[in-house]
């Protein structure tokens, strides 16, 4: 499913050259480490609690790895708008805390017994613990935000966090609903997913002490690449396997859960496909998985979501062109054709 980069946003010279979406990839990760080290203290520093099984949730947690997406987003956007202080690593940490908490909270509503590989908290310790240890991490957010004492700051991560448990709910409203549309799928994920992006992306530019319009566009960016990277995402649950997307193939189909892929599946599936499509939206399970895949690559709805994906890449690589030109924005320019061209 990868493709090249769509005519009319020509590569960055800084990542033209690399072998694979991956190679790109670990080169904007080189160009962050040094506060992304910074940031990774933090974060284990204020995970510590005298509550020993926060402790031992909180470094499964950590063990477990993963992009560190979010946060490292905010310290791109940081540089791109040229800001020389500290606070932004503060930032990122209270991002990546955020979404670790909501990661928590969904394994436990989902069910999930594995995430990026290894068992969810859930599945070791049980739905109570990781709920708990969930709602430690979104207090503890707010303690660190408090420290920076900013009040556009608070403003816009406490709208952030209630827009996500909005998502949240709207996204179990959807369950078993095979009328759910394209534009109910986007509610959701915009809520869910693509509000922290803007959020991180945004605060990048606020730190920065950018002009409004300026900010705006960092904000538009980091939602048209929430967007990009859901989609992309829920697409990987139809294209890739268990070892390297890191969960269980077809979770959201056995969840009953309506994503993007399924929607354009039962747009396109004649009459005996879509009775069995609407079959697995409604009742969960994967006793036909083999035949709904089938359906779901048959009807082209891969393809579709695919492109719905890449237009929203192009949006954010669009956004943020007004940006000066620095080493920072070409690597969210590379983020955002990234999201599209991974494999997990």
């Amino acid at each position: 499913m990868v493709d090249d980069v769509s005519p009319g946003f020509p590569k960055t010279s800084m990542y033209a050259d690399a072998a694979s979406p991956q190679a790109a990839f670990q080169r904007v990760r080189a160009l962050a480490a040094h506060d992304m080290q910074r940031v990774d203290a933090l974060i284990r520093a204020r995970l510590a609690s005298g509550v020993v099984l926060i402790n031992q949730i909180a470094e499964h947690i950590i063990a477990g790895g993963g992009k560190r997406l979010r946060p490292m987003l905010h310290v791109l956007a940081a540089g791109a708008a040229g800001y020389r202080g500290e606070a932004h690593i503060k930032l990122a940490a209270i991002i990546e805390f955020i979404h670790t908490s909501t990661l928590l909270h969904d394994d436990v509503v989902d069910e999930s017994d594995l995430r990026r590989g290894r068992k969810t908290a859930n599945a070791l310790w049980g739905n109570a613990a990781s709920v708990l240890v969930g709602d430690f991490l979104y207090s503890r957010s707010f303690q660190l935000m408090v420290e920076l004492d900013d009040m556009r700051v608070m403003r816009i991560l406490a709208d952030t966090t209630n827009t996500i448990a909005e998502g949240e709910v709207l996204q179990l409203l959807n369950i078993g609903n095979a009328d759910v549309d394209e534009a109910a799928y986007l509610a959701v994920i915009e809520r869910k997913t693509a509000v922290l992006f803007a959020a991180a992306a945004e605060l990048g530019g606020l730190l920065g002490g950018l002009p409004e319009t300026q900010v705006a566009a960092l904000r538009r960016y980091g939602l048209e690449l929430g967007y990009a990277f859901q989609i992309a995402d829920d697409l990987l649950d139809y294209v890739s396997d268990a070892a390297t997307l890191g969960k269980n193939i077809g979770d959201d189909l056995a969840e009953g859960k309506p994503t993007l892929p399924l929607i354009y599946a039962l747009q396109g599936a004649d009459a005996g496909q879509a009775r069995a499509l609407r079959q697995a939206i409604e009742h969960g399970g994967l006793d036909a998985l083999d035949q709904i895949v089938a359906a779901i690559r048959d009807s082209g709805a891969l393809e579709r979501t695919h492109a719905r994906a890449r237009s929203h890449a192009d949006a954010a690589r669009a956004s943020i062109e007004t940006l000066p030109p620095s080493a920072c924005r070409d690597a969210l320019i590379a983020l955002a054709d990234y999201s599209v061209q991974r494999d997990h």
